[in-house]
C-alpha cells in the first residue's frame, strides 16, 4: 500500500467503527476501500473481518451502561450468534460470492421494514400477551434464537448491515428500550466478528497492514460512535438505522448488478 492508501484505510476504519457502534454496516465503508487498494475480494473480506474485531469490542464497551442487567440475555444470544458466525465463516470460503449477493439486499430491505414498523409490532404483541395473560420472554424465545442464528450466518459471511438485522429482530421480540437492544447488538457483532476472525487466522489469506490499520481505526471509531449513539432518542436512532440500511441496499445492488 502507498501512504495515501494506508491513510484511506485508517480513515475508513474510524468511520466503520463509529457506524458499527451506532447502527452497523461499517463494512460498507471499509470493504470498497480495501478493494480499491488492490486486494482480492475474499482477502479484503477476511482482512476487514479481522480488523473490525477490536472496533466491535470497543463499541460494546462504550455501551456498557446499557448492558447492565442483561448478562443472562447476552450470554444466551451470544452462544447462538457464535454458532451462526462460525457457519458463515465456513460458507465464505466454500461458496461463490454470488450465492449470497442476490439475497442479501432482500434481507436488508426486510430488516429495514421491520425496524420502521417495530414499535407497532411490539405494541400489538404486548396487547396480545396482556389479553392472554402470558408474560414476555426475556430473551425473545425460539423465534428470536432462530432469526439471530440466520443473521449471524450472514454476519460471519459478510457482516454488512448485520447490525440492522439484529436490531430489527430483537426490537420485535424483546420488550426493552432501543438503546439497550442496540447495546446487545454490539456484543453480538463482536462475538460473530471474533469467531470469524479466529477461523480466518488459520485457513484464509489476509493482509496484515490492512488488518492493523482497520483495527486501530475502528477501535477509535467505536468509542466515538458509542459516545454519540447513546445520546440519541429512539426515533432518531431508528431513522439513522433506516438511512444507513438504505445506503447499504443501494451499494449491495450496485455491486451485484452494476
Amino acid at each position: 500500500m502507498t501512504i495515501w492508501e494506508m491513510l484511506a484505510v485508517f480513515a475508513a476504519g474510524i468511520s466503520a467503527g463509529g457506524i458499527n457502534a451506532v447502527v452497523g454496516s461499517g463494512t460498507l465503508i471499509t470493504f470498497p476501500v480495501l478493494l480499491a487498494t488492490g486486494l482480492p475480494p475474499v482477502t479484503a473480506t477476511v482482512s476487514n473481518a479481522l480488523g473490525l474485531v477490536p472496533g466491535a469490542i470497543s463499541g460494546a464497551i462504550g455501551y456498557r451502561a446499557e448492558l447492565a442487567g442483561q448478562r443472562r440475555r447476552v450470554l444466551r444470544l451470544s452462544a447462538v450468534a457464535a454458532i451462526g458466525g462460525s457457519c458463515g465463516a465456513v460458507l465464505l470460503l466454500t461458496l461463490p460470492s454470488t450465492a449470497f449477493e442476490t439475497i442479501v439486499p432482500v434481507l436488508v430491505a426486510l430488516a429495514l421494514v421491520l425496524v420502521i414498523i417495530q414499535p407497532r409490532i411490539a405494541q400489538a404483541v404486548q396487547r396480545r400477551r396482556e389479553s392472554k395473560g402470558t408474560p414476555a420472554h426475556p430473551d425473545g424465545g425460539p423465534p428470536l434464537l432462530a432469526g439471530l442464528f440466520l443473521a449471524s450466518v450472514y454476519g460471519g459471511y459478510f457482516t454488512a448491515a448485520q447490525g440492522v438485522m439484529y436490531v430489527a429482530l430483537m426490537g420485535m421480540l424483546i420488550d426493552d428500550t432501543l438503546q439497550r437492544i442496540n447495546a446487545v447488538k454490539n456484543v453480538l457483532a463482536a462475538v460473530v466478528n471474533s469467531i470469524a476472525a479466529l477461523f480466518f487466522l488459520f485457513v484464509a489469506e489476509f493482509d496484515w497492514t490492512a488488518v492493523l490499520l482497520i483495527a486501530v481505526g475502528s477501535t477509535i471509531g467505536g468509542q466515538i460512535g458509542a459516545k454519540f449513539g447513546r445520546r440519541l432518542s429512539p426515533t432518531v436512532l431508528r431513522g439513522i438505522i433506516v438511512a444507513v440500511g438504505t445506503v447499504a441496499i443501494v451499494q449491495l445492488l450496485f455491486r451485484r448488478f452494476g
